[in-house]
């Protein structure tokens, strides 16, 4: 339940006599109407206000039904009309039964800069008035205005139109009013009710049906005045409206206390599948998600496996030698890196600490291919896609996205360029889409051959030693892409990582099996989170 919706019960509770107990020895309410009628009569008989064209009055009959006797003398039961019973000692009434109507609308008002305040609708809100939005009229204006009627403080306030069914009390010794409120008034200056009470049953889920039942309008919706007369509300004894008052006020820090609290645990409910996400891959990249196995081949024999493997490509002209190619490793619990037969220390420069059985390595040394995507000449013809940004997504790797290739360029891409399955595509360039990466999957191109553009960077791992979902978690990681959001070149506009930054991010390398390990636990979490959102 919702501090509104907790609210809203209340009021309903209220406005139906089941806040607070009644007590026999209070005065009934229809002794309390009939005394507003006397003086709503006298009011009418000194031509203060005008009589209504065809006036009634609501009272209970012998069987204890609600009836509404009309001027000619006729009566019918509204029993079938009554939103709901109420105590014996209520009564229920027409609003124009218990309160004058001062309504300006028609009259616009000419505003100046400052002078007597003028409330509009803009001000009423649910309750409480809002003078964020200040506005004024002359004292000349004021007294001419006055003739519909004086609006008082304490006086009710409800919007008409835009908004629709807003109340409070207003709160000034000196206003007016304008053209989408009306003031409700009541019809003798000693007050016979508790306008604080009826504010909150005019609030009630109850009362606001009624006005939406009776609106009017496509675009705007509003109530005329006539139609927002005739509404029900039902009137307790005076000084139950007092007890009412007491325990609503009593009651409203409790509900603003918990709105606040469930804000908050919305708020947590909503963030928490995200931020779970964000600490199983945190755990994922550190050896903290699964447990180390002792007899898992260590990850620095695995890297040599990689560079073994890559001096053959090397050597059959498969791949390109590197420059300045770098071997990380440790002694006496640091990190060193050997470049060109040069050793520096790089501990500050590695992020976290790592299991012993893991190795850290830069990116460039799990790759067999890693380089950025080529600018393709566009075609309509539907052949050969070109992956850009907008493929890679972070819930997945979408084809539809896709552009396509001039398919007689395609002879231009040499064989390393097209593109394989499970490559890790990576975007190099843009804001909000800077460094989201995806795998792509061959199965998903209909068309056989796909390239990328230049906006995304192509790695192909040696997926015999490393699992191609445990690098895009590591990459997918929020320390990672801070760390990318930081590195990156250019202005508010357009960012970019260069190959060269891209190729030289450190990655910790599990042992192969603990890839695997790592890999079927994150995606049995992930799919958890899924499920919570």
């Amino acid at each position: 339940m919702t501090g509104q919706q907790l609210k809203s019960a209340i009021l309903q509770m209220a406005v139906q006599g089941k806040l607070v107990p009644q007590n026999p020895e209070d005065e009934p309410a229809s002794v309390l109407v009939e005394k507003i009628r006397e003086e709503k009569e006298k009011l009418i008989k000194e031509k203060k206000i005008k009589k209504e064209k065809n006036p009634s009055f609501i009272f209970k009959g012998k069987d204890n039904f609600a009836y509404e006797k009309f001027a000619d003398g006729s009566e019918k039961c509204i029993a079938e009309e009554v939103p709901f019973d109420i105590p014996d000692s209520w009564t229920w009434c027409r609003l124009i039964d218990i309160y004058n109507f001062i309504d300006y609308r028609g009259s616009t008002p000419n505003k100046i800069s400052s002078g007597i305040p003028l409330i509009t609708a803009k001000n009423v809100k649910l309750g409480y008035i809002d003078y964020k939005t200040k506005e004024y009229i002359s004292e000349e204006e004021y007294r001419k205005r006055q003739s519909r009627g004086i609006a008082h403080k304490g006086d009710i306030l409800f919007t008409t139109e835009a908004p629709l069914g807003n109340v409070a009390l207003a709160d000034l010794d000196i206003f007016s009013v304008g053209q989408r409120l009306i003031t409700l008034q009541q019809y003798t200056d000693h007050n016979k009710l508790i306008n604080a009470q009826f504010v909150y049953f005019i609030l009630s889920d109850c009362f606001q049906s009624q006005v939406q039942k009776q609106c009017t309008g496509t675009t705007v919706k509003g109530i005329k005045a006539e139609k927002l007369k005739k509404l029900y509300i039902p009137v307790p004894p005076l000084a139950e409206q007092k007890r009412i008052v007491a325990k609503i006020e009593e009651l409203e820090p409790l509900i603003e206390k918990y709105t606040k609290a469930e804000t908050e645990l919305s708020k947590l409910n909503t963030n928490f599948p995200n931020q779970l996400k964000k600490s199983i891959l945190q755990y994922a990249i550190q050896g903290k998600l699964v447990p180390q196995n002792p007899e898992d081949e260590p990850a620095n024999i695995l890297l040599e496996k990689i560079r073994a493997e890559k001096q053959k490509l090397k050597k059959e002209k498969k791949i390109k030698k590197e420059k300045n190619e770098s071997i990380i490793f440790t002694r006496d619990k640091s990190h060193y890196e050997e470049i060109n037969g040069i050793e520096r220390c790089i501990d500050d420069e590695i992020p976290f600490e790592i299991p012993d059985n893991w190795a850290w390595c830069r990116l460039e040394n799990i790759c067999c291919y890693i380089q950025r995507g080529k600018s393709p000449k566009y075609s309509n013809i539907k052949k050969y896609p070109v992956i850009s940004q907008k493929c890679n997504q972070w819930n997945g790797f979408f084809i539809e996205n896709a552009k396509f290739i001039e398919p007689d360029t395609i002879s231009n891409y040499n064989e390393e360029r097209i593109l394989q399955n499970e490559d890790l595509m990576w975007n190099s360039t843009g804001l909000g889409t800077l460094g989201r990466i995806a795998i792509y999957k061959s199965k998903l191109n209909p068309h056989k051959l796909a390239v990328a553009d230049s906006h995304v960077t192509i790695m192909r791992l040696f997926k015999q030693y490393v699992i191609v979902k445990y690098a895009y978690y590591y990459i997918a990681n929020p320390t990672v892409q801070n760390i990318i959001e930081q590195q990156a070149d250019g202005t508010t506009k357009q960012k970019e990582l260069s190959l060269s930054i891209i190729k030289k991010y450190h990655i910790p390398l599990p042992p192969l099996e603990e890839q695997k390990r790592i890999v079927s636990k994150v995606n049995i979490l992930l799919k958890y989170c899924e499920k919570m959102e």
